[in-house]
């Protein structure tokens, strides 16, 4: 049984943060303005599918004026649960 990577802290700030903005972004609005084709992109994002790619992180926090420290905060916060999936699975797999 293999975990997923945790993608859920990123992808509910970046939602929010999309459908609060001013502008009220759609998916492929906002996924154009980040240089992606479509808005399956930002849907992939925003249901935790996938991680928005590092050097679009600035970009982003642009456009929907998210901090830099509330960014970091989301990944970390990310990191630290696929951490704990991982070591969770691994420590289940030694018993």
């Amino acid at each position: 049984m293999s975990k997923q990577r945790s993608f859920k802290h990123i992808a509910k700030l970046i939602k929010d943060r999309r459908l609060a903005h001013q502008k009220g972004y759609s998916q492929a609005e906002l996924s154009e303005l980040l240089g992606y084709k479509n808005g399956q992109f930002i849907s992939n994002v925003e249901r935790g599918i996938c991680a928005i790619p590092l050097k679009t992180l600035n970009k982003v926090g642009q456009v929907l004026e998210i901090s830099k420290d509330e960014l970091m905060s989301a990944m970390l916060n990310d990191y630290q649960a696929t951490l704990d999936n991982y070591l969770q699975e691994a420590q289940q797999q030694t018993y």
